[in-house]
């Protein structure tokens, strides 16, 4: 009875204490809502990560996948689609069209699928015989051909193609505006809408233009901004006339219809100017005679702010040849000619095929036509057509689904003609794609990369921060915070330099934090070029931060390899050398406020083994004689530009 009174008595005081307190906190006007609180703090906000407005860190995907749609990518195998493609990127295990389970190692955050515009749904009709297909000759011979050598069936159809020879009633069947063109059109903008997740997994619209001139490169992703309701107002441009072309003004043309139309956005990605044959950054004129002129760079500048850097068909960023003082440009290098591989390369065309050499020609178009139509942020990618993004060296699946993981692969020529060879092994495991966005969603990480707030890596996710500025000092990196100090007082990638008054030369921040799963850094290194007085260009590297207590030589350069810990025999390596992440604060030692001048950071992992080296060692098969085992993986940042007042 009395431990009874204890607690009644207690409970009364407590609610007569409670009642009090509300009593008081009305009378001096506060109330539980979250929104009063607003304004109540006046001190200096403590939380480093409260009200920031620049992006936290990246987010990894890519601009250029392609599934069974596209008219190769089915004819060499792969049956599976869009929904294939997103599942694999979230990080879900997929079958593929080989028949083995694969699944990434980490999900991705985002994607665009970009099938060939060209003959879009194409293949599966002539598999399953449809009654348009199986009306004239050609579509007979393939669809029984397809069954009995897929091989040879998908050489002679993709010849006739390019060659324009295809049937006109298999032309005008899948042409845009068609009900069959149409209905895959559909197809694929509902399949993104249903996988695109706000926040969690963002999927972009998008298609390849696939402008092929007498064998050069000159392809194209279009990404939209947009979703359905706009995407779907259009349906994507071709090459083949008469409802397309092979001209990149007639596609710019069609980028601005479709923004008038819709009042959506839209830009392109060129890629693979390697295999262009010296067509992809034209000086002087177009391939078509039509003389470099100001609607040309206009044109361009707006509509490409981004170049796909690096992929499965070979690295962009340089050539040994343009670049003979560069011991890293020999990296995945694909010069033997054209893609279609008839024609041989020469050397004079490989001016017209690289980045660094576009980003340089580019500050001379610009002093000659006032817009620099190469001025272009970075952009890395896989071109798989396999519906599956797979960018890791162990984890690699090839191009086609004919050269999916198989203890053949190694072995089997990827393009053989009369003017030379490349063979299976040359594929690149490359590469992805770094935005620096707010959110993920579509309207953010379009916009970062129309602002080119981006990076290319060959595969691996390592963390790349580049800021250009007046001011930085070593305290900023110091402070573990760059990206506050980089914001406040510079630019990140992508962005302006103009002479700041009494400054003598711009200095740059660069932080670089190796793949949590990956392999150590070698080192960091700032790529400038530059044009003279007499508009000749120039490039020079410097080697800004290096591993392992290396030195920096007077010249800017360390000329003591980092080492090598990969095991062939067992596919491996060690992070007993390299760094674990690299950072400095650089100021331009030659600088001239007179020249216009871009810069990038290039990030260098210690060496690894290449994918092949895994075949070899998990399907016990030899490695080719004249095959590359090792390579150093790399990252690009997007440049910097440096643009004297006028």
């Amino acid at each position: 009875m009395k431990n009874k009174l204890l607690f009644t008595f207690a409970a009364v005081v407590s609610a007569l204490l409670l009642s009090s307190v509300v009593a008081t906190a009305e009378q001096v006007g506060i109330t539980t809502s979250i929104e009063s609180l607003s304004g109540a703090y006046a001190g200096k906000v403590y939380s480093p990560y409260a009200q920031r407005s620049f992006p936290t860190f990246p987010l990894w995907g890519e601009t250029h996948l392609h599934t069974g749609y596209s008219m190769d990518a089915g004819l060499f195998g792969n049956r599976t689609l869009h929904d294939t493609g997103y599942r694999f990127a979230r990080g879900e295990e997929v079958m593929a069209s080989s028949g083995q389970p694969v699944k990434l190692s980490r999900p991705l955050d985002w994607l665009v699928i970009a099938d060939h515009s060209d003959q879009m749904g194409f293949v599966q009709d002539i598999i399953k015989g449809d009654p348009v297909v199986m009306a004239t000759e050609q579509g007979k011979r393939w669809n029984a051909g397809i069954k009995e050598d897929p091989q040879a069936t998908a050489l002679n159809l993709i010849e006739t193609f390019s060659q324009n020879k295809l049937d006109p009633k298999l032309v005008e069947a899948y042409a845009p505006g068609s009900p069959k063109y149409q209905t895959i059109w559909d197809k694929i903008i509902k399949t993104a809408e249903e996988y695109n997740e706000p926040g969690h997994f963002t999927t972009l619209i998008g298609f390849e233009w696939t402008s092929l001139v007498k064998g050069g490169n000159m392809h194209r992703n279009v990404i939209f901004r947009d979703g359905g309701q706009k995407a779907g107002q259009v349906v994507p441009y071709t090459m083949v006339p008469p409802f397309g072309s092979t001209d990149p003004l007639d596609l710019y043309k069609w980028m601005d219809e479709y923004e008038d139309k819709t009042g959506g956005s839209v830009f392109a990605i060129a890629h693979n100017g390697n295999l262009s044959n010296g067509i992809m950054f034209p000086v002087d004129k177009q391939y078509t005679g039509r003389k470099i002129d100001k609607k040309y760079v206009e044109s361009r500048a707006k509509w490409e702010p981004l170049y796909e850097v690096t992929q499965i068909k070979g690295d962009g960023e340089a050539h040994p040849f343009l670049s003979p003082d560069d011991e890293f440009a020999d990296y995945e290098t694909w010069d033997e000619g054209s893609l279609d591989l008839l024609t041989p390369k020469t050397d004079d065309m490989l001016q017209y095929e690289y980045a660094r050499e576009a980003l340089k020609n580019g500050l001379v178009l610009e002093e000659k036509l006032g817009t620099n139509p190469y001025k272009f942020g970075m952009v890395g990618a896989t071109d798989s057509h396999t519906s599956m993004v797979t960018a890791e060296e162990e984890n690699f699946m090839g191009k086609h689904t004919g050269y999916e993981a198989s203890p053949e692969r190694l072995t089997h020529p990827f393009q053989k003609t009369d003017a030379g060879v490349r063979y299976s092994w040359q594929m690149a495991a490359a590469g992805l794609q770094a935005v620096y966005a707010t959110e993920n969603t579509r309207e953010a990480i379009y916009d970062a990369m129309e602002r080119k707030e981006t990076y290319a890596t060959t595969g691996p996710r390592m963390m790349v921060r580049f800021f250009g500025g007046w001011d930085f000092t070593a305290e900023d990196m110091n402070s573990r915070q760059p990206a506050f100090r980089g914001y406040e007082k510079g630019v990140p990638m992508g962005g302006d330099l103009t002479q700041a008054k009494g400054k003598k030369a711009p200095n740059f921040m660069v932080y670089a934090l190796r793949d949590p799963v990956g392999a150590n850094l070698d080192r960091i290194q700032i790529i400038k070029g530059w044009t003279d007085v007499k508009g000749k260009t120039h490039e020079k590297i410097y080697d800004v931060a290096v591993s392992d207590g290396r030195k920096i030589a007077g010249d800017g350069r360390c000329k003591t390899p980092v080492g090598n810990t990969v095991d062939i025999k067992n596919a491996n390596w060690t992070n007993t050398i390299g760094a674990s992440e690299l950072t400095a604060v650089w100021t331009d030692p030659d600088f001239d406020p007179k020249q216009r001048a871009f810069y990038y950071a290039r990030v260098l992992e210690i060496p690894t083994p290449r994918w092949i080296v895994y075949d070899a060692h998990r399907f016990g098969v030899e490695i080719p004689k004249d095959a590359t085992t090792i390579g150093q993986e790399r990252a690009y940042t997007s440049p910097i530009w440096y643009t004297p007042k006028s």
